[in-house]
């Protein structure tokens, strides 16, 4: 029997807690645990016997002599489970594995679910899932559960989310149908919200650091951390920063509104400026049509990372008005850091944390308490992968964390 079987709600709860310190830590004596967390030396040494016991915490040696007994320290055992992340995308679906520590030791790559129906795409995601733990040589019994991350996802029951290309999917029970095939818990939410999670628990990021990921596939969407969990508000809505008005006269948004983020610089906007230019359009072989978007935006943003002139302008005409929608973030929410994620940012991204970087140090409201740190997030193109990834860990080994 499992260690952690044998205790209540409560004290899962307060282990779960544990186990995240020693994450963000990384490698972490008890008496620092006992300080960190408010709990007696006691409380501490019965816990980690059970994550030890569990094979989740290892004993790795002894920390700098102190006068005293040396202290030995702990870290996680990142072989002792596993979890795998599926990000659902129009281009591409792709698959990761990542060991306890957040560290990828597989990967598979297939097409994308375009405008498949849902049902047949998850007989597919689980033929893909089967051929993917074939060749890796894990246990499928450290395999604690799978994560699906995508436009419009969302892991609360009942909650509404909204999108333009994912709404067949929001409807569809995902995780009853692929739990039905694969045999193992899954977990859903959206791919901002993924990204952000995946950057926490890879980054090692404490709980009692906020921050933020911004997520460019598409379309926009903003990912928060706040104490360790995804923040998700009333309705699961929380981050939907592509439908921030940014110009009240601009021109009519699918979502109803006006002058929104994401009809004036996502992709589909970028494209359809290039295709005024005829001769830029001819040479970059763009189509216009949305089944080749993200083919024609990775065009246009590749050319702009080589410097040529006319796409670098419409990403940086693109990226000033992302920045003035992350400054507007920053100052609501005091936040001090923020990842860029996601494909969007794969060619042209440093392009956009420049700007954005610029705008924000230079008008941020408490600019002079606090800078704000911009950067490209360190999972890249597979942050949504390794954040449901993550967020399959979160909700097996961290409960307290998973609201």
């Amino acid at each position: 029997m499992s260690a952690a079987r044998s205790l209540g709600p409560s004290a899962i709860h307060t282990r779960s807690a544990i186990l995240d310190l020693i994450r963000s830590s990384g490698t972490v004596s008890r008496i620092e645990l006992a300080e960190m967390s408010g709990l007696t030396a006691t409380s501490i040494t019965r816990f980690v016997k059970s994550l030890i016991e569990d094979r989740l915490v290892i004993e790795t040696g002894f920390g700098d002599p102190t006068g005293g007994k040396r202290r030995s320290l702990l870290e996680l055992n990142p072989t002792s489970r596993y979890a795998v992340g599926v990000s659902l995308d129009d281009a591409r679906l792709n698959y990761v594995v990542v060991d306890l520590g957040g560290n990828v030791v597989g990967q598979l790559t297939s097409s994308g679910i375009g405008q498949s129906v849902p049902s047949a795409e998850i007989d597919r995601i689980a033929d893909e899932l089967e051929q993917l733990f074939r060749q890796l040589d894990i246990p499928r019994t450290d395999i604690v559960g799978v994560g699906v991350a995508g436009a419009g996802l969302d892991l609360g029951a009942g909650a509404e989310r909204l999108s333009l290309t994912a709404d067949e999917w929001e409807s569809f029970a995902v995780r009853k149908a692929l739990e039905a095939r694969v045999g193992l818990p899954v977990v859903r939410d959206n791919d901002a919200a993924c990204a952000a999670l995946g950057q926490y628990w890879v980054g090692r990021i404490p709980a009692t650091q906020d921050f933020a990921t911004l997520y460019m596939s598409n379309g926009f969407g903003m990912g928060l951390m706040i104490g360790g969990s995804v923040n998700r508000g009333a309705s699961s809505n929380v981050g939907e920063i592509g439908h921030m008005v940014v110009d009240i006269n601009g021109p009519d948004c699918w979502c109803g509104s006006r002058g929104c983020l994401e009809i004036l610089a996502a992709p589909r906007a970028i494209v359809s400026q290039a295709m005024q230019d005829s001769a830029l359009a001819e040479e970059l072989e763009l189509s216009g049509d949305d089944g080749h978007l993200r083919h024609d935006f990775n065009a246009i943003a590749s050319r702009a990372a080589e410097g040529e002139e006319r796409c670098t302008a419409l990403i940086e005409h693109s990226a000033h008005i992302v920045a003035a929608a992350v400054l507007s973030a920053v100052n609501l929410l005091d936040l001090d850091r923020i990842f860029l994620a996601g494909p969007g940012f794969a060619d042209a991204g440093a392009i956009y944390a420049r700007i954005i970087r610029e705008r924000v140090s230079g008008f941020a409201r408490a600019r002079g308490v606090h800078g704000v740190t911009i950067e490209l997030s360190d999972p890249g193109l597979d942050a949504a992968a390794v954040g449901a990834a993550t967020l399959a860990l979160q909700y097996v080994l961290t409960p307290h964390a998973y609201v």
